[in-house]
């Protein structure tokens, strides 16, 4: 339980640390139970777009489940997403990419990107059936954090040394009992996804096998932020993948 509980403590901005202390050496292996938090920030961005689009539009009501989501994660992973299009748009080799990633400042490629993102999110969302998207929400952030926690399985490391870190922790690799919690995590969820979506699972794979494949030619390994930005890539392919379904079975 402490590995959960530091992981919800370092993906939220949630008062988790006021429960109980956890040991520094749990959040080496927050990325194991990744999934987890997902059921939390994906549950309340679907109990949000629910009561919202009770009394408002549904474009309304995306916009407040991607809002809440913001606010409960302090945009960690969206600030890993503007750093990765800065880093790959702006950098010329590993070592000028890596220090471009490190740098607190966005630029034009970061800035951009996080407009896309959240005009292809906000899109996709406002064109599923809204009976369908609070279990999308919930489903599609739990499992695709699922899979891209693989990223340590497949890739070192990119920096020297943990104070390169901008979080100052370097992660652990997942043993099996951790790939066991986090599948749990990330696979429990697909219960309440309808049947007709299941066909979407292997898009966010395949996607994550790319960005992985870049990593790996680009940087020689992963950062935190490269963590972050895989996550909402990953996600972002699923709401496409479900968008298209969800237009061919109307």
């Amino acid at each position: 339980m402490n590995q959960i509980l530091a992981a919800f403590i370092f993906f939220t901005r949630l008062p988790f640390w006021k429960i109980k202390s956890v040991p520094d050496e749990c959040f080496k292996h927050v990325v194991s139970y990744w999934s987890f938090s997902g059921w939390l920030t994906g549950g309340i961005m679907a109990i949000c777009f629910w009561g919202v689009s009770q009394i408002l539009p549904v474009s309304i009501a995306v916009i407040a489940a991607l809002t809440v989501r913001l606010l409960i994660t302090g945009a960690l992973h969206e600030d890993g997403l503007a750093d990765f299009f800065d880093g790959f748009g702006g950098g010329r080799d590993r070592e000028s990419t890596l220090r471009i990633m490190k740098d607190s400042h966005i630029g034009t490629y970061g800035v951009l990107g996080l407009i896309i993102y959240y005009l292809l999110g906000y899109q996709l969302l406002s064109s599923i059936n809204p009976s369908y998207t609070p279990f999308i929400l919930l489903c599609c952030d739990s499992y695709c954090k699922f899979v891209c926690s693989h990223i340590l399985w497949l890739l070192p490391y990119a920096r020297k040394e943990e104070e390169e870190s901008k979080a100052k922790v370097i992660y652990s690799r997942q043993n099996y009992k951790e790939e066991t919690a986090s599948a749990i995590g990330g696979l429990l969820p697909l219960v309440f996804m309808p049947h007709s979506f299941f066909i979407t699972l292997p898009v966010p794979i395949l996607v994550f096998i790319y960005i992985q494949h870049l990593l790996r030619k680009r940087l020689g390994g992963y950062t935190g932020d490269c963590c972050g930005a895989s996550f909402l890539i990953c996600e972002l392919s699923m709401w496409f993948s479900i968008a298209i379904v969800s237009g061919l079975i109307r």
